[in-house]
């Protein structure tokens, strides 16, 4: 079956940078489409970005356009997200998730906080 497990989170400065980490497997990981979304305190679920399959076209909200980076590496069934110059407001859980499912991982807790 599909597993999303999540990792990289943690407590950061204003300014800071973490990468998120998710490793997949149960599925064809280089022929997935895949996301990241958080989820702030008392918030839905907000989506963060997009890659393709082979990585070649990324997609971002605006609120982390050139700030944050998402990647996948095919080879070793993982994805990621480089998050740059974090603010207050990018503290959430975020998840990975295959597109076009229900599946997504357990979540990394993301703290922005000085």
């Amino acid at each position: 079956q599909v597993q999303l497990v999540e990792s990289g989170g943690g407590l950061v400065q204003p300014g800071g940078s973490l990468r998120l980490s998710c490793a997949a497997s149960g599925f064809t990981f280089s022929s997935a489409l895949m996301k990241w979304f958080r989820q702030a305190p008392g918030k839905g679920l907000e989506w963060v970005s997009n890659i393709s399959s082979g990585g070649g076209i990324t997609m971002y909200a605006d609120s982390v356009k050139g700030r944050f980076t998402i990647s996948r590496d095919n080879a070793k069934n993982m994805l990621y997200l480089q998050m740059n110059s974090l603010k207050s407001e990018d503290t959430a859980v975020y998840y990975c998730a295959l597109a076009g499912s229900n599946n997504r991982g357990q979540g990394t807790q993301v703290t922005v906080s000085s």
